[in-house]
């Protein structure tokens, strides 16, 4: 089992820093970080670039894995994206790990005086933009052309460090996106479904699309062994780091259900993600070496 913990990027670097390197000390496996313009009751707050605090935090560390929880087509173009994409695969040695998805309804959506699209037309869209992205940071001089992004001679040079690409991390929940993670994905994430306060009835939802994904892998005949399967432990209705033996019963029932990997979130003062550093401390520090074995 793989650790990674998110740091939200809402905090000046002069504050940040400090987390980033701090995960790396403790032995967290992968951090991340969210790739908004703006994100839910905290878009009137401080809130910085994805992409920008990557580059910052490849800087800082030196083994870590650093990912987007999860970049998508509400404000990005796979040929300018490719170029961002490239520059922080090269400053962090091939340490990115590319969190993708389709979008959703918010701020993001908005903010650019777009229409808001129905699911149907997110993952089309979706679609196009995975395979055109796969296609630009795999091959130097791309022209393609479908309904929702187009690139003439997309340039690569001088690719990713880790070839062919960086790993695509891709979420999915529904038949159509978990069918693209098969042709694309070294890796799933999943939130679970659910919209009310039941913990049991989460982890039900997330059993389900387990065996959702199972079903996916076979029909396109591809090796389950291939696929590295992510959970977003705080997409429940109970913060992760609520206690350290908690987090040790979440990360035992992600094991249960054969996910590779669990993502926690970095405490925040108040509102999302609310708790204690202590709690992550203790985790870190007495938890993490025992939970990873």
């Amino acid at each position: 089992m793989r650790i990674g913990i998110v740091i939200l990027p809402d905090q000046r670097w002069s504050e940040a820093q400090r987390r980033w390197r701090q995960v790396e000390e403790w032995g967290f496996d992968h951090a991340w970080t969210y790739d908004h313009l703006g994100w839910r009751d905290l878009v009137d707050g401080p809130w910085f670039d994805s992409m920008g605090t990557l580059t910052a935090a490849a800087t800082v560390t030196s083994r870590i894995r650093l990912g987007t929880l999860v970049a998508s087509p509400n404000f990005r173009h796979p040929a300018a994206f490719a170029r961002q994409i490239t520059t922080v695969d090269d400053v962090s040695d091939g340490r990115l790990l590319l969190g993708l998805g389709a979008g959703g309804i918010g701020f993001d959506s908005a903010v650019l005086g777009g229409e808001t699209l129905p699911p149907r037309q997110r993952v089309d869209r979706f679609a196009e933009f995975a395979e055109l992205l796969d296609l630009i940071l795999r091959e130097d001089g791309t022209t393609w052309r479908g309904e929702w992004f187009a690139a003439v001679d997309a340039r690569n040079n001088p690719g990713c460090v880790q070839q062919p690409r960086v790993p695509f991390v891709m979420a999915a929940n529904g038949p159509r996106s978990m069918r693209l993670v098969t042709r694309f994905g070294q890796g799933w994430v999943t939130t679970g479904t659910g919209d009310d306060n039941d913990l049991e009835s989460w982890w039900g939802s997330v059993s389900a699309l387990s065996t959702r994904m199972d079903r996916a892998l076979d029909e396109a005949g591809r090796d389950p062994a291939t696929l590295d399967r992510y959970l977003s432990l705080d997409s429940a209705p109970v913060f992760s780091l609520g206690s350290a033996q908690f987090f040790a019963d979440q990360v035992g029932r992600a094991a249960d259900l054969g996910f590779t990997d669990v993502v926690t979130h970095w405490p925040r003062e108040s509102s999302w993600y609310a708790g204690d550093e202590n709690v992550l401390a203790d985790v870190a520090t007495r938890l993490l070496p025992e939970l990873r074995g």
